[in-house]
């Protein structure tokens, strides 16, 4: 499952040497014809990620909701959303994933719950509820107003007064998503078990929502005014969340939540960690054995597709980063803009181009559904939309729903992802232009490309675990080793460069004419070329 580490005699853990796999369950592929993705439909095409040369699959909130924000509002942590699909099915999707060597990571959504879950109605009923101070309350300011000045980030205050106890509650999200109190050991202990629960049954660790996000101020003090020179990703609705996010007492929980996930040998916490600032986003890895396995890098993904760029914030990551730990590198997931279209605007070579970038970094791979395949965003009509943001902010702001739409597996009437008299939960994209199946024998296409890329990686321990260098380039390029032998050399540019330096054998390149080549002492690549060169025996 592994390759071992440099320096070691130990086999690296399985999501160091391996790729992840994000899976966003309702548009992934409909088994029951609903137009509503669920995990037989995942069960379903695992053969298909066994051969793309998936590791493990991360998949979206599968447990109740009523989908106010479309299942991050969860109603129970223990149960699995009967439109997703049953707890058989958890179990033999386990199963069946182990048989083909990937491991299933669930997410965990523990900064709020639905308004709907049993521990809010119970402490909504009374100041005195048993489950009252699982949540957190505060009366209004004598003027009536809230209690503080902190915002939603869908928008509005983050307080909502509630009519039965003549208290505001907090939500950092929706109203329909109140905040927990993590100030309260119940709450802590609630989530021991909720953890221990789903790692027993056979998944191999959590991506955690809002990871940053858990721990609020208790005195509840007012966030400063966003400065002009804050980052744009710093401020949000013109405040600097100082004090409801960031908190340095989250890290109590995550150490804990790391005891519990080591009893389980395998087993991984990825972080969703939305900092602006490398060094904060280093503090969650702790020591580098005591927090999060892996804490997703939002500089880098929230960066323009330009080599120097790319290279200073990957460069400051791997300074950053404590001894002993692993960075991840992501492109795209639910709630951004897919890669092919935020970092490549469509293009397709700056898509492959990008595709290569993440599959041979030093750290952990996360593909998106349809990242391999070079899948754009979808425009989904305003009287589609289903994101609360879209609802909310349209034309502004058209939601999430572009990079949600389901996953094209063919060129056909229900697109391979459903019946094809059915109409999906959201549309399709143009379906002639991505698609698996006719991609998957085309020896040119992305997905080729990237199972290839994959199968090197998986065949190549200095692409698994070797370390970062950093080498030589003309501008517009960026150009690296990995290990003793590999050599990976990205142009991001229009313009031809050539690569000077480096001899030796093209395993792998966005252009095919290369492949199995030599290459002499210096690399030409036209405009928005990558290639993997094996360095020739010193």
């Amino acid at each position: 499952m592994g390759s071992s580490a440099p320096g070691t005699d130990s086999p690296s853990p399985w999501w160091q040497s391996g790729i992840l796999y994000q899976i966003y369950v309702r548009s992934f592929a409909d088994s029951n014809g609903d137009g509503v993705g669920d995990l037989p439909g995942v069960i379903d095409h695992l053969d298909y990620l066994q051969w793309l040369g998936v590791d493990g699959i991360w998949l979206s909130p599968i447990n109740v909701s009523p989908n106010a924000d479309w299942g991050y509002d969860v109603a129970d942590y223990l149960g699995v959303d009967p439109e997703i699909g049953t707890e058989d099915d958890v179990d033999r999707l386990i199963a069946e994933a182990g048989k083909r060597h990937i491991r299933v990571l669930l997410d965990l959504v523990p900064s709020h719950t639905s308004e709907r879950h049993p521990w809010f109605l119970d402490a909504r009923s009374s100041r005195t509820a048993p489950r009252r101070d699982w949540y957190v309350w505060a009366d209004s300011k004598p003027d009536g107003s809230a209690p503080n000045n902190w915002v939603s980030s869908f928008g509005g205050a983050a307080w909502t007064l509630d009519a039965i106890t003549d208290q505001y509650y907090l939500h950092n999200h929706l109203q329909e998503q109140p905040d927990l109190n993590w100030w309260n050991d119940e709450v802590r202990q609630e989530f021991d078990g909720i953890l221990v629960h789903w790692l027993a049954r056979g998944v191999s660790g959590f991506r955690i929502d809002v990871c940053n996000g858990m721990i609020k101020d208790a005195l509840l003090r007012d966030n400063p005014p966003a400065r002009d020179s804050d980052p744009l990703d710093v401020r949000i609705f013109g405040q600097r969340p100082v004090y409801n996010g960031n908190r340095p007492e989250v890290h109590e929980v995550i150490r804990r939540w790391r005891t519990l996930a080591d009893g389980y040998p395998g087993s991984v916490l990825v972080g969703e960690t939305p900092v602006p600032e490398i060094d904060t986003l280093a503090n969650y890895y702790g020591t580098g054995s005591d927090e999060l396995h892996l804490a997703f890098n939002f500089p880098f993904i929230n960066a323009p597709l330009e080599a120097d760029v790319l290279r200073t914030i990957v460069e400051a990551t791997e300074k950053a980063l404590p001894a002993g730990s692993w960075p991840v590198w992501t492109g795209s997931n639910h709630d951004m803009s897919r890669l092919a279209t935020r970092w490549a605007g469509g293009d397709p070579a700056k898509a492959r181009v990008a595709l290569v970038m993440l599959l041979c970094l030093r750290g952990t791979p996360v593909l998106y559904q349809g990242d391999e395949i070079g899948l754009t965003d979808t425009d989904v009509p305003r009287h589609q939309l289903r994101d609360p943001l879209g609802v909310a902010y349209w034309p502004a702001y058209a939601g999430r729903e572009a990079m949600r739409t389901p996953m094209p597996w063919r060129d056909a009437p229900g697109g391979g992802f459903t019946d094809p008299k059915v109409q999906p939960w959201l549309p399709f994209g143009d379906l002639s232009a991505s698609n698996v199946h006719d991609q998957r024998d085309d020896p040119t296409s992305m997905l080729t490309l990237a199972r290839d890329v994959i199968a090197l990686r998986r065949d190549t321990p200095g692409l698994q675990t070797g370390p970062y260098r950093s080498l030589d380039a003309p501008p517009g390029a960026w150009v690296w080793s990995r290990g003793e032998r590999m050599v990976v050399a990205l142009n991001m540019a229009d313009e031809d460069v050539v690569v000077s330096g480096v001899a030796g054998t093209v395993r792998v390149g966005t252009d095919g004419r290369r492949q199995g080549k030599h290459v002499g002492d210096g690399i030409p690549l036209r405009g928005w070329e990558a290639v993997v060169v094996e360095r020739d025996d010193p």
